[in-house]
């Protein structure tokens, strides 16, 4: 899949020495559970992290067709960091369109020169709304005060920036205002990061939580209205942007590993094995296209075009790299086999937020009496 014409202004040999670095790497991090540093020292100079910053910031101006596209070709070769890659692209744009012109103007920059790494530590509007996990009450000359626990942050520890979902109250008992956003500085003395969760699938993506105790931030920290946060996350749904890109770089590379494995074997000299190649080939194709259409936004309605790809995707990933494993045989279930990891990175982006199952429900509201 290549790189939009949208992004003329990034250096192909960035990239490339990106995903040269990222193929090096990958299983090394994968093995330890945490991302190489030559990693993220790469993905840092790069200039992809400038992909979704506005030109006017500094950065390329990309729109999800763009990100998605570059979050596919980091998964062919990292689904960890592509993950780390596609929060940050998440936060940026978020920044971008809900931002006020002070935030863009102090933060864009940083996102796009890759100084800063952001990272999302928040979950859907709803979810534990009797039982936050995060609290911000309004204190004296603006400030608030943040205190909880976030679990389950791509990137806890490695980025700058997080984007922190929090139920803000009012002081004194007043009653709460809502789920709100707010942007908080890694180098804020509220906040710790606790370290990497030892997960099956996507290790290095540095999963973990971030604590706030105490943390103060001002109030042009926060991100859109007081208590509406619902209103970003809705937006969030319709921007085209879409986990299925990291699945779809999974499926590609699970693909490519089969080829290579039946070729050097001397498998693709059987009929049977090539039907099967072209079923498998089918099914990447049709990965590509809908998470092309997701990152296009020109479906009838762009944010359940954009389920059904996170949902296919991320699917078909899974099936796909379990017949890369039957085919390839005994040597596919070495632990080293590179098929291994991509299967437990498929079954990882499953079930990350919005899940599978989650997807299913939203999408099947629409037929709800």
């Amino acid at each position: 899949m290549p790189v939009s014409t949208g992004l003329t202004a990034l250096r192909q040999g960035s990239l490339s020495d990106l995903l040269s670095v990222l193929e090096a790497t990958a299983s090394a991090a994968d093995e330890y559970g945490r991302p190489a540093g030559d990693a993220l020292e790469a993905l840092r100079a790069s200039g992809v992290l400038a992909a979704a910053v506005p030109v006017r910031y500094g950065g390329f101006g990309g729109d999800a067709l763009d990100t998605n596209r570059l979050v596919t070709r980091v998964a062919q070769a990292d689904a960890s960091m592509a993950v780390v890659l596609f929060q940050h692209f998440a936060v940026t744009a978020r920044l971008a369109e809900h931002g006020t012109q002070e935030q863009r103007e102090r933060l864009l920059p940083a996102l796009g020169t890759g100084r800063w790494l952001a990272a999302s530590a928040w979950s859907e509007v709803g979810a534990d709304e009797d039982d936050p996990s995060m609290w911000a009450v309004l204190g004296d000359g603006g400030v608030w005060e943040l205190d909880g626990l976030q679990a389950y942050v791509t990137g806890a520890g490695l980025a700058d920036l997080y984007l922190v979902l929090a139920q803000a109250g009012g002081a004194d008992g007043e009653p709460a205002a809502g789920p709100t956003f707010f942007l908080v500085e890694a180098g804020n003395p509220g906040l710790a990061s606790t370290p990497p969760m030892d997960l099956v699938g996507v290790r290095s993506s540095a999963t973990g939580g971030i604590a706030l105790r105490r943390c103060r931030v001002g109030d042009r920290d926060r991100l859109g209205e007081v208590g509406r946060a619902a209103r970003v996350i809705a937006a969030v749904r319709e921007c085209g942007a879409t986990l299925g890109a990291v699945s779809a770089g999974i499926a590609e590379a699970g693909y490519a590993h089969l080829v290579a494995g039946l070729r050097a074997s001397g498998g693709l000299g059987d009929p049977a094995v090539r039907r099967r190649l072209a079923d498998l080939a089918t099914r990447v194709e049709a990965v590509r296209a809908i998470v092309e259409r997701a990152g296009r936004r020109d479906a009838p309605d762009p944010g359940t075009a954009a389920l059904h790809s996170k949902l296919f995707a991320s699917e078909v990933s899974e099936s796909v790299l379990a017949e890369a494993a039957r085919l390839l045989g005994g040597g596919a279930f070495l632990r080293s086999h590179p098929v291994n990891r991509l299967q437990r990175d498929a079954r990882a982006v499953a079930l990350m937020g919005p899940s599978n199952d989650l997807c299913r429900d939203l999408v099947g509201a629409q037929w709800a009496g």
